[in-house]
């Protein structure tokens, strides 16, 4: 499946090319559904990449999809392509698909033609008008539960896209940090800033790392068998969200909140995925209960056992 992985990113980073700057991403921002991009999606059959060929789709794999939302996540994802591929392998159907958290809440809801609860299947759902998070997502509130398996496919969807948020962020402050002078020299050049991008570097490398392992053990035994490497990529995001967001902003000063600067719409959404579908701390404690119920002398093995189960 790699050809057609290589094939879907092609399609995604060309379409997002010229349609995810500042603009885009304002009239995003401010609840304003891209009809037009996501017309040029439909066209291309990405919501469905994920869904088998009888239903339209090319039967993608989770391992192969985590790439796709990488891409998305550094384009700062101004569709929710992702959420609607990860529908689409439940239950295919036409048009946006949206993914219910727990709480009920899904993004872009009032835009989805269906949403994936948590019993595994697509609703139709009436939806009371929701206010946007100060994180600047649009959110509505929708009359469905969440689930374990939207809640997994929801975590991983999130942590792919922090690991491609992650990445611009920190080409973005690379790139500052080369050009703006300051005493006559580059400020990376500066051992202060060049250890907080070195330090920030290694984060977005754990966390891409983080993410393909997920996508690889989900591909290998699905959501539920991969719930430990979700819950892992889903904290070391998170956490890398945390450090690599503030070093981004320290680099670039006052200039990394203008609104014609790129920065600061992609480190808002880092908060926002951060939050969605579970935080490093929910995603902790899941771990550290797993590894209690199965009792100290059983911790190694099950770790040294992920790789070939």
């Amino acid at each position: 499946m790699g050809e057609m992985r290589d094939i879907l990113l092609e399609q995604v980073e060309r379409l997002l090319a010229d349609q995810s700057g500042p603009e885009t991403l304002r009239a995003v921002e401010a609840g304003v559904w891209p009809a037009a991009l996501w017309a040029e999606v439909e066209a291309l059959g990405l919501p469905l990449a994920m869904a088998p060929e009888e239903a339209g789709g090319v039967a993608l794999g989770w391992d192969d999809a985590v790439a796709v939302w990488v891409a998305l996540g550094r384009a700062g994802a101004p569709v929710p392509l992702a959420e609607s591929m990860a529908a689409a392998a439940f239950a295919a159907a036409p048009g946006f698909l949206a993914l219910a958290q727990p709480d009920g809440t899904a993004l872009w809801g009032r835009a989805a033609a269906q949403v994936l609860a948590g019993d595994g299947r697509l609703h139709r759902a009436a939806f009371t008008p929701g206010k946007a998070q100060p994180s600047n997502e649009p959110w509505d509130r929708a009359a469905l539960p969440g689930g374990e398996a939207t809640l997994l496919a929801g975590a991983l969807v999130n942590a792919a896209k922090m690991a491609g948020g992650l990445e611009a962020v920190l080409a973005l402050s690379v790139d500052y940090a080369n050009v703006r002078k300051q005493f006559g020299k580059p400020i990376g050049q500066f051992q202060a800033v060049s250890q907080q991008l070195s330090q920030a570097a290694g984060e977005v490398a754990a966390a891409g790392v983080a993410v393909a392992n997920a996508g690889r053990a989900v591909a290998r035994r699905g959501l539920a068998g991969a719930a430990f490497e979700i819950a892992a990529a889903k904290v070391i995001t998170g956490e890398a969200v945390a450090l690599v967001a503030a070093v981004a902003h320290q680099v670039h000063a006052a200039i990394g909140f203008t609104q014609d600067y790129h920065l600061h719409f992609t480190t808002r959404r880092l908060w926002a995925w951060r939050d969605a579908f579970g935080n490093e701390r929910h995603w902790a404690q899941r771990i550290g209960h797993a590894a209690l119920a199965r009792g100290g002398a059983q911790a190694w093995p099950d770790l040294a056992a992920r790789e070939d189960a």
